[in-house]
């Protein structure tokens, strides 16, 4: 029986970029369904989040991120440009936020189409892997998507015709991670069980091992 793992996962956390050659992996090696769910990031579902953040966190976040990319063999640096709009001296988040969202849509999109995991993953990568000045402009992301096996295009047509339908999906996603007990990302929930971050993955297959995990067959 294939087993099912939700994964909630936000294009703005570097530990869900950091999950995402994981996550590729587990979902093409064994017999399980792992359910990308698009999310907002905490600092744009709470008010005030950097505000209750101890100063040092950012300055620990980074150096963090850097060793575990080297880790596990992948780039990584800051986004260009940050897909939060916020103002650094104020630590001000703007209501509107035109990055994230069309990049939680686009990625609900992929879902719907069944590439989410090779969106995320391609998408994620000239976000976070330090490589890619402007990963808005150009055709950056257009070529990221036909990586993923989709058509930009086509995905943003879905975007502009069912924003609302889209929105009302990363809501339900908010409220099912609340519902499964965490806030953060990426966060695994299997069978109501939440296993938040990159480095609970292992911890992850142990469980759903309990619970039957096989190999898919060899091609």
């Amino acid at each position: 029986m294939t087993l099912q793992v939700d994964v909630f996962w936000s294009f703005r956390s570097p530990y869900s970029y950091l999950a995402t050659t994981r996550i590729a992996e587990i979902a093409a090696r064994y017999d399980v369904e792992m359910r990308i769910r698009p999310v907002y990031p905490l600092a744009v579902r709470v008010d005030g989040f950097f505000d209750r953040q101890d100063p040092r966190w950012l300055m620990y976040l980074g150096r963090d991120c850097y060793r575990t990319a080297q880790m596990l063999g992948m780039t990584f640096g800051p986004p260009r440009p940050d897909p939060i709009v916020m103002n650094l001296a104020t630590r001000e988040i703007p209501r509107e936020q035109p990055y994230i969202r069309r990049l939680t849509h686009l990625g609900q999109a992929a879902c719907e189409a069944g590439r989410g995991i090779p969106f995320i993953c391609e998408v994620a990568r000239i976000i976070w892997d330090g490589q890619t000045d402007g990963w808005d402009q150009g055709d950056h992301l257009a070529r990221a998507t036909a990586r993923a096996g989709l058509d930009l295009p086509t995905l943003e047509a879905v975007v502009a015709a069912e924003g609302d339908r889209l929105e009302a999906e990363v809501q339900a996603s908010h409220a099912a991670l609340d519902a499964a007990g965490h806030w953060g990302v990426p966060t695994f929930v299997f069978e109501g069980e939440p296993f938040f971050g990159q480095d609970r993955i292992d911890v992850l297959l142990w469980r759903l091992r309990q619970h039957g995990l096989t190999e898919k067959p060899a091609a």
